[in-house]
């Protein structure tokens, strides 16, 4: 399927399984008369394999270490990425940041790393599934710069165009998106 054909595709199941108006507060706290959900078709079979193909594609020639954000829209997202990688022959390595730091065991905020693997040095993309004002990509930011990576930049699947844009250009970051939301708006 062609890169066009695949978009249109991917578009057509959010659009289906992800997409919805009626009154929402967003995790940002703000109200809206749309959302997406995109837990339905990122665990969906093609739904999946679509975005990590386009996610892929959109990130092959970054030159990069390690993709991951914060849980739990990224952890779906940066598994199937990481697998399509390595069958690509670029893999990818994955991660994903806990909102709050488990209170037993090794208590880690970035999971998924094997015993003595770090993010210091390494070249980071984080990944989210739908991005509003930017705050929760922001702490996955924050998490991996403490552990010493370097962000290359921020992707989200669907931008809301509400404000990440802006949030991404005040921290330094380079914020790109598969789709924006007004392309689920119309009609």
């Amino acid at each position: 399927m062609s890169k066009s054909a695949s978009r249109a595709r991917l578009a057509e199941i959010i659009r289906r399984r992800s997409f919805g108006r009626g009154e929402i507060t967003l995790a940002s706290g703000r109200k809206s008369d749309f959302y997406f959900n995109l837990k339905p078709t990122m665990l969906d079979p093609e739904g999946a394999a679509l975005l990590a193909e386009l996610t892929y594609e959109a990130l092959k020639d970054d030159n990069l270490d390690f993709i991951g954000g914060l849980e739990m829209g990224a952890v779906p997202l940066a598994g199937a990425i990481a697998q399509l990688s390595w069958i690509k022959g670029h893999p990818i390595a994955a991660f994903f940041v806990r909102k709050k730091p488990k209170e037993h065991g090794a208590r880690l905020a970035v999971e998924g790393l094997a015993k003595g693997e770090t993010l210091e040095g390494k070249r980071i993309v984080i990944v989210e599934d739908v991005t509003t004002t930017g705050g929760s990509a922001l702490k996955a930011v924050e998490a991996v710069r403490d552990a010493g990576g370097e962000i290359v930049l921020v992707l989200t699947m669907v931008d809301r165009e509400e404000g990440a844009t802006e949030t991404f250009a005040e921290a330094g970051l380079e914020f790109r998106s598969l789709y924006k939301a007004g392309e689920f708006l119309k009609g």
